[in-house]
């Protein structure tokens, strides 16, 4: 199926004028204040607490938000049959898109788009687990096409691990004929938990478009373990892509544990900073993932709308301004070194 162009144009039209777009905050982390148990699924909360969803949206367009996800990160038959939900799917993802909708359209004096919010399934392909290819691409399209049934701008593809998942997730986007975005956490020694590099992440996307015809709208990082990390990653990235459009979605800080809550420690002025680098090293949507409150993000909307172009950041840049890096990329060359120093440890 051919992508909708007119979608896609329009996000790239956005950033042509803006020069970069302001995506939001976190869900979770913004929700555990007003009630939402650990552990359970966010996603419920679009049928049985619709007032706090449209809140939070609403708190981000307040904060100047361009781009808001819908409460849909798990919404996919893999992790709601974890709470027997499964059967919730094309409801509970399109009641999400009606409340980020009604919240979207609301802002009269800017175009705010809505993006549908697609984690993994939590599942491991074979051979380690038992998920098939064709399983994945049937459960991200029975998602992705109940977004697209409720009219969400494009489908935003994030926090993925494994080469294996992003095909599969890609497939079922394009299939319902939707611009798609895919971001991964690289918070495995500058890698995913599966492998992936950043410049992989890019090449991927370039194999995608050769498997099925449709290449990603927009790729880059998100979540991991800190912005530190991410800002790394997202050079990387932009090194090796430096024309295509990169998403860089930060938690705030790094997680702290402080009794039995995880704190994220990022200020408002960390992320004002974050965002400043973020820009200079290339990336053209800028968010924030877990921790990023209101408060960050209106912050973080300061320091895009008063940026000036500066010289490419460097890793040492990085760690003075934002903070030592908490998984620190490692080169072929880095892991030798470490296997011949463990070697004379031994002897």
């Amino acid at each position: 199926m051919a992508v909708d162009n007119a979608k896609l144009n329009r996000l790239k039209e956005l950033i042509s004028q803006k020069g970069a777009l302001l995506a939001d905050g976190a869900t979770g982390t913004n929700l555990f204040p007003v009630g939402l148990e650990s552990g359970w699924p966010p996603e419920e909360w679009n049928e049985t607490q619709p007032d706090k969803i449209r809140a939070l949206h609403q708190s981000f367009v307040d904060a100047g938000s361009d781009i808001i996800l819908t409460n849909t990160f798990g919404c996919n038959r893999h992790r709601l049959k974890l709470h027997h939900f499964q059967g919730n799917v094309s409801k509970w993802n399109k009641l999400a898109v009606e409340l980020a909708r009604e919240v979207a359209q609301s802002v009269k004096d800017r175009d705010v788009l809505v993006a549908g919010s697609i984690g993994p399934t939590g599942e491991l392909f074979q051979p380690m687990g038992d998920l098939t290819h064709e399983d994945a691409v049937d459960s991200f399209r029975e998602q992705a096409q109940a977004l697209k049934d409720a009219d969400v701008d494009l489908l935003w593809i994030e926090t993925m691990s494994s080469p294996d998942e992003i095909r599969a997730a890609a497939e079922a986007c394009a299939g319902v004929g939707l611009p798609f975005t895919v971001t991964a956490s690289f918070d495995s020694a500058g890698k995913t938990m599966m492998g992936l590099p950043p410049k992989g992440l890019g090449d991927l996307a370039d194999k995608i478009e050769e498997e099925i015809g449709h290449k990603p709208a927009a790729i880059g990082s998100n979540c991991g373990v800190g912005a530190s990390d991410l800002l790394v990653a997202i050079l990387s990235l932009t090194e090796a892509y430096p024309e295509a459009i990169v998403i860089a979605k930060a938690n705030c800080g790094i997680p702290e544990i402080q009794g039995d809550k995880v704190v994220y420690t990022g200020t408002p002025d960390l992320m004002g900073k974050y965002m400043h680098m973020a820009l200079d090293a290339g990336a053209s949507i800028v968010g924030g993932c877990c921790g990023t409150s209101p408060h960050h993000l209106a912050a973080m909307r300061e320091a895009m709308d008063s940026h000036v172009r500066g010289e490419r950041p460097t890793r040492e840049a990085i760690e003075s301004e934002i903070g030592h890096l908490v998984s620190p990329p490692r080169d072929d060359e880095d892991i030798a070194r470490n296997r011949r120093g463990g070697r004379r440890r031994r002897s």
